[in-house]
């Protein structure tokens, strides 16, 4: 019978598929599937204001039956094998989605949905009901009245029955942070989705939840796809809550207006030998292929999102500017495939050219610039660049970053300021040999010829941040800079910042002194912390042993001594009391001092631009030193 025929499905076969003529069950994704409708599932498209009945017949020899069936599904998986699997799509329909052939709407626009970050946790809840079924009848299906339709041959199909329903997906996501734990996370969010059920049974859901998972619901996003129209989506966890409960009355409602949910296909070649029809079929192992790159660039697309959204990127421009040729160059490319895939579909189901076109298109796409491995590597190199000028700027975290050159260039010309010391990211403005080789990638479009697989090479150089030299001259500019520009922080004519500023002398980054808005050192040394000064007594004269900075050029000394409470360890319970030596020798006489006092002293080394951080402090007293010569002498 046309029924135990509807209900056949169709076995996908490995690789290129001769067709068997047997209807087809198939998803009607939102589209306008009623009884009568042509299709072509060449194209995987209806064929609006054609038919073969006028509307009378079809009306006429209609049955329709009653199929009430309500079902409730949940998905921790953003796949789109898990979501094809919730909307019950073949996976010929899924490469021709995939193919951007079938335009999807209502509750099926669940397909296009897509996590726009790796920091996403997600789950979904899937609410579904059927109503009745409509087929026509064997009788209708020898009366044609429009023969015609067989000659254009437009249609390979027509639609003979029809599931009619209402689905509803509530996605349900929460961002966690580097910090958290992303099983943690997702194992809790799927146990609030999955409490909405019980909590709408209850009644006042949010009474019934603890403080934690109230507190984890404010968290919690949610984005609707429904055949039924609300008068607002919701847009987070109860808010959700609040429609779940109303969600069977409202599709019940609209139990008239019910859509399609699923449509039986017959193939219009067992009606006229004449009409067209689907002489292949695209095996499921290429489509399962299809769908891995396209997964895969899904992945690196998230990855990419996550990183141009780093506060980071946002503070050096010339890494931003990479990120965003990336982007720009991976959104053509992602469109040359989809279209590659929107030409070859339709030509290997007509029987234009057979599957290798589809291999082919997969081939090139493996060798080239754009294939896992490959966005993985320069995405993951990117990820390691952010990293360490992100360790750098949190290591100097007071230190204002400058992000463009006039924010620097008013800092430079600022009246009230003399003296700028930057820490210069010298390396971050450089030709990117990949992006330049994807670039002419996609200028030569191998796609579109599909004559010979390109081999995609490019040079790989070392990055600037991975050369060992260069990691530990980085390591020293930071730790001068940060402690001259702590010592320095209180100077009113001084400024101390972070920019990039490319210098090609100086690899991965340089300590550059500016002095009236004019550069004066590309290769600045400040003066750092000296070794602790040594004390000799001599008739009640402290004279101290000094030593110049290690690095800079020490012109003089600034000593620091303070006198030392009963607990000698508080050292900074009392002001310091500074005196600057005359020159850079290295002795000085340190006058004023009590004889009945401890002291404790330290002292710094001085430049033209600033001081040093103070050395270690050391304590003494005159009185230790008198008395220990009074007793010699006894």
């Amino acid at each position: 019978s046309l029924c135990s025929a509807l209900s056949w499905k169709q076995m996908a076969l490995m690789g290129m598929c001769t067709v068997i003529m047997k209807p087809i069950e198939m998803a009607a994704l939102g589209r306008s599937l009623y009884p009568g409708t042509l299709y072509d599932c060449r194209r995987d498209s209806f064929i609006p204001g054609v038919t073969l009945w006028d509307k009378a017949s079809l009306t006429q020899d209609l049955e329709v039956h009653r199929r009430p069936c309500t079902d409730l599904k949940f998905s921790a998986s953003d796949s789109l094998s898990e979501k094809a699997s919730l909307l019950d799509v073949s996976a010929s329909l899924k490469g021709s989605f995939l193919g951007g052939l079938v335009e999807v709407g209502g509750s099926a626009k669940y397909l296009r949905d897509q996590k726009t970050s790796a920091h996403q946790s997600r789950v979904t809840l899937q609410y579904s009901q059927t109503t009745r079924f409509e087929h026509l009848t064997m009788t209708q299906l020898g009366n044609i009245t429009y023969p015609e339709v067989f000659e254009e041959k437009t249609a390979t199909h027509v639609v003979t029955a029809v599931l009619y329903g209402a689905q509803a997906f509530m996605v349900f996501d929460k961002t966690f942070s580097e910090n958290e734990d992303k099983q943690e996370v997702e194992g809790h969010l799927n146990v609030m989705v999955k409490k909405i059920p019980l909590l709408s049974i209850e009644g006042e859901g949010d009474l019934k939840m603890n403080d934690k998972e109230k507190e984890m619901a404010e968290h919690i996003s949610c984005t609707f796809y429904g055949d039924c129209v609300l008068e607002e989506n919701p847009t987070t966890y109860m808010e959700a809550l609040q429609l779940y409960k109303k969600l069977p009355s409202l599709l019940r409602q609209r139990e008239d207006d019910a859509v399609p949910v699923k449509v039986w296909l017959y193939p219009l070649a067992l009606l006229d030998k004449k009409a067209a029809k689907l002489e292949r079929e695209i095996g499921a192992t290429l489509i399962s292929k299809v769908e891995t790159v396209l997964e895969e660039l899904g992945e690196a697309e998230r990855k990419c999102n996550d990183l141009v959204k780093n506060r980071t990127v946002s503070d050096f421009q010339d890494v931003k500017d990479r990120l965003q040729i990336f982007q720009q160059s991976f959104g053509e490319y992602k469109v040359l495939f989809q279209k590659a895939l929107y030409r070859i579909f339709p030509a290997i189901r007509s029987g234009e050219v057979n599957d290798q076109a589809l291999t082919d298109i997969l081939l090139i796409h493996g060798k080239s610039l754009f294939q896992a491995n490959m966005l993985r590597k320069w995405l993951e190199n990117v990820q390691s660049e952010i990293d360490l000028l992100n360790s750098y700027t949190r290591e100097l975290s007071d230190v204002p970053v400058i992000t463009s050159s006039g924010q620097f260039s008013s800092i430079l010309l600022n009246p009230n300021v003399d003296t700028v010391v930057c820490f210069s990211f010298t390396s971050l403005k450089y030709e990117d040999p990949y992006l330049s080789a994807i670039t002419e990638f996609l200028r030569v479009n191998e796609f579109e010829k599909l004559s010979a697989i390109p081999k995609s090479s490019h040079q790989d150089i070392q990055a600037w941040f991975s050369n060992p030299e260069i990691s530990e001259k980085m390591r020293e500019n930071l730790f001068l800079f940060k402690s001259f520009s702590e010592a320095n922080k209180d100077k009113n004519k001084t400024r101390f910042v972070i920019a990039s500023v490319s210098d090609s002398t100086n690899p991965g980054t340089s300590i550059h002194l500016y002095g009236k808005g004019k550069m004066l050192d590309s290769s600045f040394q400040p003066v750092s912390k000296p070794p602790a000064p040594s004390i000799d007594i001599q008739d009640r004269n402290v004279i101290l042993k000094l030593q110049k900075s290690s690095t800079g050029l020490t012109v003089r000394y600034r000593v620091e001594h303070k006198a030392a409470l009963t607990d000698v360890s508080d050292v900074d319970a009392v002001d310091w009391e500074f005196t600057d030596t005359p020159d850079a020798q290295e002795t000085f006489t340190l006058p004023g001092l009590q004889l009945a006092n401890q002291y404790w002293v330290r002292y710094r080394a001085v430049s033209d631009v600033g001081v040093s951080e103070a050395s270690d402090s050391v304590p003494f007293s005159l009185q230790d030193k008198v008395s220990a010569t009074v007793a010699l002498l006894k």
